[in-house]
């Protein structure tokens, strides 16, 4: 196993996650030639980005060129990880360390295709694409601590990393962060909605939406409050935030939807997993 700064890399799959990975790998100061693109067509702008940077391309495990990597990451989409996860062994030593960033799928699952590896599973999501994500990772007892320290490189060229001591609350992260860009996005276009319909015209109202979220998520970052607080802070007793909370923390409002919401999400992500 190499140092913890000087590790090779099979990316397996140039999609929006793959090619997020790998943008940030390469501005985090991952050398370019310790990286390996296994993809069969890359979009323009992943090639554009692996010709660029010195990244070497294969299409497939099977090219004469394939060799094995300290790690392995799988940004493919989960209908086929079973079936990459079969062609991977060309890349795989007794030192490699595989990533899955797939969602639903266990670290058993991968490794009754490849065999007992050590393997981490990370669920990142979409902020990923601006370097704004957060990713959170299970790692099975086969990784190092190197290895370990690796991945979290690797993972964090992407934005913020956490760790669980459980795979089982992979289901649980893929319901709060994992899918939760899509909340965000339709708390936005119902406030739009919402606008158009008290008058404004479409294209204010989806902008004020727009940026009030936006806005009030950077808030949350660089705030040293947390959520409630900040909620308190702006709300003055009888106004008019006050009136609108009054509708969204009713007992049949926002948090209970939420619960719910979540609950569905968690749900469905366990059954991805059996």
């Amino acid at each position: 196993m190499s140092g913890e700064g000087n590790f090779s890399v099979a990316l397996v799959g140039a999609g929006n996650m793959g090619g997020a990975m790998l943008g940030g790998w390469l501005r985090d100061g991952v050398a370019g030639d310790r990286i390996t693109v296994v993809d069969p067509s890359p979009p323009p702008q992943m090639a554009k980005l692996i010709s660029d940077n010195n990244v070497r391309h294969i299409k497939n495990a099977s090219d004469d060129a394939a060799s094995v990597a300290d790690i392995v990451v799988l940004a493919v989409k989960p209908q086929i990880l079973d079936l990459v996860v079969g062609e991977i062994s060309p890349f795989v030593g007794s030192d490699t360390v595989v990533v899955s960033v797939a969602a639903g799928k266990t670290i058993k699952s991968i490794c009754a295709g490849v065999g007992e590896i050590a393997c981490i599973r990370a669920m990142p999501n979409t902020p990923a694409l601006i370097g704004r994500g957060i990713t959170v990772g299970f790692a099975n007892d086969l990784v190092s601590e190197v290895q370990r320290a690796q991945v979290d490189r690797l993972l964090r060229a992407t934005g913020s990393v956490a760790w669980v001591d459980e795979e089982r609350l992979i289901d649980s992260v893929t319901a709060v962060s994992g899918s939760g860009p899509a909340y965000a996005f339709y708390l936005a276009e119902c406030m739009a909605a919402a606008g158009v319909a008290a008058g404004l015209s479409p294209e204010l109202a989806l902008q004020l939406a727009r940026e009030t979220v936006a806005g009030a998520g950077e808030l949350m970052m660089q705030s040293e409050h947390d959520p409630a607080q900040l909620r308190k802070n702006v709300t003055s007793p009888n106004g008019t935030t006050a009136a609108a909370l009054d509708v969204l923390m009713a007992d049949d409002g926002l948090g209970p939807l939420m619960m719910a919401a979540i609950g569905a999400a968690k749900k469905r992500s366990e059954e991805l997993s059996l």
